[in-house]
């Protein structure tokens, strides 16, 4: 088997996050009286994590840097109770990662959204045991698409970039294989259209979260 690991990419990969994420980012939005955003706006905020979004929410909205902080407050608080309101898992990928896992592959996340935050809705909706490894957003690490998160997991795998297979919704996620010399795959099911995944040069597109495991094979 060429490949000894997958990583995942996490909002509008395994889970479909974007709706509590709209109405966390709106409520905080909406104490300080300022104008609010629909989902398919989110859907472009997101993706380079939480300070980004936030910042993309002030430059649309035109509202003044001092924004930034307050928002940034507003928005951990509220997302603490707001993450599994609506959240959930899409189709057939409790299914993928059980079956990557029964074929011997190290199944990882890698994400931008706050790293205790993407450890507490890994663990709600999947069980912490169910990956190898999970990475969120960490401080000693830039954002993706810079790939120094990414190679500081497969380091600790003890594997190299060639048996990676990375698994994302995003341009940045594609960037992010990229950087890192992995294979990417572009998923239809997340927040993205298929137009930004090719024109960022994803290695294979899927529909389904189960043509992943023909890859594999």
């Amino acid at each position: 088997m060429k490949y000894k690991a997958v990583i995942f990419d996490l909002d509008g990969t395994l889970l479909d996050t974007i709706l509590d994420i709209t109405i966390t980012m709106n409520e905080a939005l909406k104490r300080y009286n300022y104008p609010t955003f629909t989902v398919e706006d989110y859907k472009y905020f997101v993706g380079k994590g939480v300070d980004n979004l936030i910042k993309q929410v002030i430059k649309v909205a035109s509202l003044d840097e001092d924004a930034y902080l307050k928002l940034k407050a507003a928005y951990y608080e509220i997302y603490e109770t707001q993450a599994t309101i609506n959240t959930k898992a899409y189709t057939n990928i409790p299914e993928l990662v059980n079956e990557l896992k029964k074929k011997g592959l190290s199944v990882n996340v890698l994400s931008n959204k706050p790293h205790s935050q993407t450890v507490d809705v890994i663990d709600h909706y999947f069980g912490l045991a169910s990956f190898t490894l999970v990475y969120g957003k960490k401080k000693e690490f830039p954002p993706k698409p810079n790939p120094e998160s990414a190679l500081d997991l497969i380091d600790k795998l003890g594997i190299n970039s060639e048996e990676v297979l990375y698994i994302g919704d995003t341009e940045t996620d594609i960037q992010t294989a990229k950087n890192a010399k992995f294979k990417s795959v572009g998923v239809l099911w997340g927040f993205r259209k298929a137009l930004e995944l090719i024109d960022a040069g994803a290695d294979y597109l899927v529909s389904d979260p189960l043509e992943i495991i023909k890859l594999i094979e």
